[in-house]
């Protein structure tokens, strides 16, 4: 079974899982900040939304430069969240499935303002700086929806808003 084969039950999933909490952020609360260091809503949120993308990037260029005076996009409603995830994972699972091994196995590199941030095999930047950096911040952004008491969808099981899932079906 191919790298990509291999990949794609996983990139299904966690991109279900991100959706269904892209799927809960509020219009109103894009500024909202926890902590003076935290990142807004709206950007966090942005920035999952992005994440997907990056798998493009990777499979389709061996060197990503971000120049020093490179600025985010912050969507700035949840349409536009989810349209920019939606974009990014479709295209994501397009380059994914048409990957070889091979070209899992070349070495990309990142560099900010000419610094290399990181340099290693797509897969490894596959598996690190997308899907577990996307988790990482997914789950960021589910304390933040706690701390704004909005409902947090369950990722691998019921979530604390869905525990009675269970007494439901054994009903």
């Amino acid at each position: 079974m191919s790298f990509s084969q291999t990949l794609l039950p996983e990139f299904d999933e966690e991109m279900q899982n991100t959706r269904k909490m892209l799927e809960r952020i509020p219009d109103d609360k894009f500024d909202y900040q926890p902590h003076p260091r935290s990142m807004t809503l709206g950007r966090l949120a942005s920035h999952v939304a992005e994440i997907p993308s990056w798998a493009i990037v990777t499979l389709e260029q061996e060197l990503f430069e971000l120049p020093a005076d490179f600025k985010p996009e912050i969507a700035t409603s949840r349409n536009e969240l989810l349209q920019k995830f939606d974009q990014g994972v479709t295209g994501a699972r397009a380059r994914i499935t048409a990957a070889s091994d091979q070209d899992w196995q070349k070495i990309w590199t990142m560099k900010f303002a000419g610094h290399t941030i990181m340099s290693m095999p797509r897969a490894a930047v596959m598996r690190g700086a997308i899907l577990n950096h996307l988790i990482h911040h997914r789950a960021q952004l589910g304390v933040f929806l706690r701390l704004n008491d909005i409902q947090i969808p369950g990722m691998y099981g019921p979530s604390a808003d869905e525990q009675n899932i269970f007494q439901t079906q054994a009903a």
